[in-house]
């Protein structure tokens, strides 16, 4: 059993910043991408940013140059700074990683989500 869960979401004025933070736990033997989305009031879930185990990271054009994803494989933990806060980033922002359990060289892979952190912008 794998499961991952997000901290650090809350209210915050337009032009300021959060971190997020996605920890994995369970019975993991290897983690390969690993992500955030957000759902945005009356939205679809969208995707904002993702990080390969190698570092490699990808953004959504709404994010980029503002948000700053990373991973400290050591913990087994995700991050994501958000800096320059809008109104529109507002959501419940999800974490989602491929995680392998089982066998070291013959894992289960598995695709974890996690509840989901509110973060709301606001004046």
């Amino acid at each position: 059993q794998v499961q991952v869960a997000e901290s650090g979401g809350g209210l915050v004025q337009p032009g300021g910043s959060l971190r997020l933070s996605c920890v994995a736990s369970g019975s993991i033997v290897n983690i390969r991408d690993m992500g955030w989305y957000r759902r945005a009031p009356g939205k679809e879930r969208e995707f904002v940013a993702s990080i390969t185990a190698g570092g490699r990271t990808k953004y959504a054009s709404s994010v980029e140059g503002r948000f700053t994803i990373s991973r400290d494989n050591a913990r087994n933990t995700m991050y994501l700074q958000m800096n320059m806060l809008k109104p529109e980033d507002t959501g419940v922002y999800y974490c989602n990683a491929q995680i392998g359990s089982g066998a070291y060289y013959y894992p289960d892979w598995n695709d974890a989500w996690g509840q989901g952190t509110q973060v709301t912008i606001s004046s």
